[in-house]
């Protein structure tokens, strides 16, 4: 991610704006690394986050409130001990570095006047949160790190803060044009920025060298005097336009999967047509929506992490039972020489004795009666051996038809437990996943839940949305609700769409009066079919359509499961519906 300075620096030139002087009203940790902090000014009340998580460090202002734990944590308790009603002097940058230093005046038990310290370092898996005194000793931190964990700096009670290693890198802040840079080296150039210059994300490495060439691949070693000059140039406007506070805090999210790539506080151009840059009026309001949505999606990953194993538990278990009863109908091809071995023992009983391992007799099923070799079993008489023959060719027999149904059957078990897996990745509500539960529940593929308190329970609707041209769009978001868009929601007139033989959602346009569909509907309604399947990473997706009246479901088939005709292929680029 590009928490990078450049973010930090932005994000003080906001926080400083509207928190000096604010009041510190509350304190609360709703996570182990997490801080919330309530703030009041004279004109507004802030809630800020301040997070040490490894995955995803950050200070911002939220409007989304987490549930707090009954008993405080230790560290939390200290906070308002120290900081609660304390006065924020000042919002720091300290260095051109990922560290904001809080500094707040409070009055201590003896009624003195007091400055403590409130350090965020936002550096990944090294990420902390330190209170320290007017002094810098530390009084704690959210994580503490002794020698066992750094022999370079240590974080503990009682010790003086200390900063992290400074990087043998030129500030950004400190970029002029004459600031040297070694181009002889056999790295791309923005590889080359990164190593060189301090405060800067690979991201806005790639972005500076884009701005310069209108590419991202270049190595360092191919700019001549004059490119390297002008990469030079480049990159101190850049550092100019930081110095002098000029932001355009953007969001970039891949255009055909919808998926969350990255955020800058700077405008992003190096993606092209192949993202959609959103901004945002504020670093903190772009940098709330991104993690939130991260959060959001994370959550949403570990919530389903249960299902998904139970899903690939069943499909394996499945995998393997097809391929025993595809053995076991192979073997039974054989089946027919079990009989007419059993036909030539009976037929030839009067030249067989018991004790014979062997018996060459000819082949009367063959019309040149060529010989063939029976193996006998010696302790058996020849009426024995034949009536073991029959016996083998009965159980292949009665095998054969059971497999066949069985396999019938386990197939469409696993062609219904693949489509559940892609509704499970795709799910991006809780109510979602709970309806895929009760989905499998009743499918007998996991145990039905029997608390009697639930007397409601959140249900899951079917996604829908307008297309451009005002036609009602409806998306089935697991297989019921394929069911329910397809064989009850929909018109026998209304457009079906399904992903060609990939697993996924059913879409449907309902035509109303109007049944003159423009293409751009039908276009919008495959890609949403597409965005809703197992290729949402894919380009070129191949979606059928046809009328619904065309779409049958058979008897007994598993939920979403259908069968349909007369139908037409669009090839599509995955795209969320505008507006979900």
């Amino acid at each position: 991610m590009a928490f990078d300075a450049i973010s930090v620096h932005c994000l003080i030139d906001e926080l400083s704006s509207v928190l000096v002087n604010g009041r510190i009203d509350k304190i609360h940790q709703p996570e182990k690394d997490e801080l919330t902090v309530h703030i009041r000014t004279y004109t507004e009340n802030y809630r800020l986050t301040l997070s040490a998580g490894s995955a995803n460090p950050r200070v911002h202002f939220t409007s989304h409130a987490k549930k707090n734990p009954l008993t405080a944590p230790m560290f939390c308790m200290l906070l308002r001990k120290h900081l609660s009603s304390g006065r924020i002097t000042a919002v720091e940058q300290i260095g051109f570095e990922r560290i904001i230093r809080f500094s707040i005046e409070s009055y201590n038990e003896l009624g003195d006047l007091t400055t403590k310290y409130l350090i965020a370092e936002i550096m990944g898996r090294h990420s902390n949160i330190i209170l320290t005194d007017s002094d810098m000793k530390i009084l704690d931190s959210i994580k503490h790190i002794d020698a066992a964990v750094s022999s370079v700096r240590q974080v503990l009670p009682g010790l003086t803060y200390a900063y992290p290693p400074a990087q043998d890198k030129v500030p950004l802040t400190e970029v002029q044009l004459d600031t040297p840079i070694n181009f002889n080296q056999p790295v791309r150039a923005d590889k080359l920025l990164l190593s060189s210059i301090g405060g800067i994300s690979p991201l806005t490495a790639r972005e500076i060298v884009y701005r310069a060439f209108n590419t991202t691949d270049i190595r360092a070693q191919e700019l001549n005097t004059n490119r390297q000059a002008h990469l030079k140039t480049v990159l101190y406007a850049f550092a100019e336009d930081v110095r002098n506070n000029k932001y355009h805090p953007c969001m970039i999210t891949d255009k055909l999967t919808g998926k969350l790539l990255d955020f800058s506080p700077i405008d992003i151009k190096q993606y092209e047509s192949t993202a959609e840059i959103r901004a945002f009026d504020s670093m903190s309001q772009l940098l709330e929506e991104f993690y939130y949505t991260r959060d959001m999606r994370e959550r949403m990953r570990q919530k389903s992490a249960g299902l998904v194993k139970l899903v690939n538990n069943n499909i394996e278990r499945l995998s393997k039972k097809i391929n025993i009863l595809t053995r076991t109908l192979a073997d039974a091809e054989n089946k027919e020489l079990y009989r007419i071995k059993g036909d030539l023992i009976t037929s030839n009983l009067y030249r067989l004795e018991q004790g014979m391992k062997q018996a060459e007799l000819e082949n009367f099923y063959e019309t040149d009666m060529p010989k063939i070799t029976i193996e006998l079993d010696p302790r058996f008489t020849p009426s024995q051996n034949a009536q073991r023959y029959y016996k083998r060719y009965n159980k292949a027999k009665t095998a054969e038809i059971e497999a066949a149904k069985q396999l019938t059957v386990s197939r469409a078990e696993l062609d219904y437990l693949e489509s559940t897996l892609v509704s499970i990745e795709n799910a991006e509500l809780e109510s979602d996943i709970n309806a895929v539960k009760t989905e499998l529940a009743e499918q007998g593929f996991a145990a039905k839940r029997t608390d009697k308190r639930r007397k409601t329970k959140s249900v899951s609707k079917p996604l829908h949305f307008i297309s451009s041209d005002g036609f009602d769009i409806y998306v089935g978001k697991n297989n019921t609700q394929n069911d329910y868009v397809t064989t009850k929601l929909a018109n026998s007139q209304d457009i079906w769409f399904h992903t060609k033989n990939i697993h996924g959602s059913h879409a449907v346009i309902k035509l109303g009066l109007d049944k003159n569909v423009p293409e751009s509907t039908m276009r919008e309604a495959a890609q949403s079919a597409a965005y809703y399947s197992k290729a949402r990473e894919s380009s070129q997706v191949p979606v059928d359509y046809c009328p619904v009246k065309n779409v049958k479901k058979p008897n007994g088939a598993k939920p979403g499961m259908v069968i349909y005709e007369g139908y037409n292929t669009v090839y599509v680029s995955p795209k969320k519906p505008e507006g979900i």
